[in-house]
């Protein structure tokens, strides 16, 4: 059999419970839906960490944040550094396979030159390089109006234009970015499935992140919905529109039968109040987490378990729901593996999920480590504890050391450390190990790298109400 295409789609901040396949019950996703029905859509997904670039750092990279380089949110000025020149990305992999490699959408790994999409192995690149912008203008917001201090000047911050194709500014004016990247990506197919070598694109989008932006035409579909829940609704059925049309097109090429197509999104749901857009200053409530405890920036589980969904139909078995626990940088090796290549070349903290997705395997995992700010967290089994666990100010302040049996309904509910003192002492010590591991590597390869002016928006997860505060020059990347 020829070897697959391979297509990545990520969406930015949408919850467990916001499709269909996943419970929500008040909106449909019959797209994304009947994506999940192909393959394998998974129960116990998870990103590698809570915000944006270090969970599209661990997915392209294979690695922990912390090993890839990427550790919390990158700003959006021009000179922000990113994703190292010397980590390789399943994109650099692919390529040196045979693969054309192509980019749509939001990067979120590095703004300056060198750590831009084309730096890393895509042949073509079309999207933004920042966090947030503007759905139409395509502006980022972040440091308007607000004194910021970049390459030593001190000023008042300003909007800045964030739309790029192979590393030169175009403009686009007034439209709407998530039809723009789906149509973006459909003639990549096209042109690709044209090609006599296999392809593999990359489509970030950037909906439903704040601000949020949709069309009339999307939002007259939810008539019924309370406003909050309405615009969210919205803007993932603007997605999933888009992602049907990419399908329909590999369909029409005739190569959808041997495409690997991999879905996640990159954290949680935000539950920051800017995402109204109203200046109203209470948490909102959009999104959703299926229930479970935390939110975008919290290690509970609402902060990192996503919806997810892996379809190939010529050598996955369709119909599946896999309950074992998978995680953003196992997509690496696997999809290294599906194409014939070597992922022992290189560095990688993911595994192979294939035995776990054509066998009904367990989980090639024993444990999983997560780290933000103050916060750390491991998973082994059922068990998952938490260390300086974060959620926003408005809801009541968890234990430092929160202990889970994930197994369990609504399992970090409440904390089970008081009645579990040896499995609490067992995985903290791994997980401080383990954290300890990652500081000493960054302090060694990255962080002189990283210090400076504002290379960070996000370097302290101690509270929500700091990235709203009105003196956080970058408000919009987050």
């Amino acid at each position: 059999m020829d070897r697959p295409n391979v297509v990545v789609i990520v969406s930015d901040d949408q919850g467990y419970g916001d499709l269909s396949c996943m419970g929500a019950t008040d909106f449909r996703t019959p797209r994304l839906d009947a994506l999940a029905r192909s393959g394998v859509r998974f129960s116990s997904f998870y990103a590698n960490s809570p915000v944006c670039s270090p969970s599209r750092a661990s997915l392209l990279s294979g690695r922990y944040p912390g090993n890839a380089g990427v550790r919390n949110i990158l700003m959006g000025y021009r000179t922000t550094p990113g994703l190292p020149a010397n980590v390789p990305t399943l994109a650099t992999a692919l390529k040196q396979e045979g693969y054309q490699t192509g980019l749509v959408g939001k990067w979120h790994l590095g703004a300056a030159e060198g750590s831009r999409p084309n730096d890393h192995g895509f042949d073509e690149s079309f999207g933004h390089l920042a966090g947030a912008f503007d759905y139409y203008s395509h502006l980022i917001w972040s440091a308007a109006n607000r004194e910021i201090v970049v390459n030593g000047k001190k000023g008042i911050g300003f909007l800045v234009h964030d739309l790029w194709e192979n590393g030169q500014e175009v403009w686009h004016d007034g439209h709407y970015s998530t039809d723009l990247f789906g149509e973006r990506a459909v003639q990549y197919i096209r042109r690709a499935a044209g090609r006599e070598d296999p392809f593999f694109l990359y489509v970030g989008f950037n909906a439903p992140h704040h601000p949020m932006h949709a069309p009339e035409k999307y939002k007259e579909r939810f008539p019924e919905l309370p406003p909050d829940r309405r615009i969210m609704a919205a803007m993932v059925s603007a997605m999933d529109d888009q992602i049907g049309a990419m399908m329909d097109e590999l369909e029409r090429q005739g190569v959808r039968e041997n495409t690997i197509v991999f879905f996640m999104s990159d954290n949680g749901p935000s539950r920051q109040s800017r995402n109204r857009l109203d200046g109203t200053l209470d948490p909102y409530y959009g999104g959703s987490t299926g229930k479970m405890k935390g939110h975008k920036f919290s290690l509970f589980d609402g902060g990192i378990r996503v919806p997810s969904m892996l379809s190939w139909p010529a050598q996955i078995p369709a119909g599946q729901v896999v309950d074992e626990v998978a995680v953003a940088m196992d997509i690496f090796p696997t999809v290294l593996r599906a194409v014939g290549g070597d992922p022992t070349t290189y560095e990688l903290d993911g595994l192979d999920l294939t035995p776990m997705l054509t066998e009904g395997a367990a989980s090639p995992h024993d444990e999983l480590f997560w780290e933000l700010g103050v916060q750390t967290a491991v998973r082994r089994g059922r068990w998952k504890l938490v260390l300086n666990g974060q959620l926003i100010q408005e809801e009541p302040r968890p234990d430092p050391v929160f202990l889970a049996a994930l197994q369990a309904a609504l399992a970090e509910s409440r904390t089970l450390a008081g009645e579990q003192p040896e499995i609490v002492a067992d995985l903290r010590g791994a997980a401080e190990r383990w954290r300890q591991g990652i500081e000493a590597r960054w302090e060694r390869e990255h962080a002189a790298r990283m210090t400076g002016e504002m290379s960070y928006a996000v370097t302290d997860s101690s509270a929500m109400r700091v990235y709203d505060n009105p003196n956080n020059p970058a408000l919009g990347d987050t």
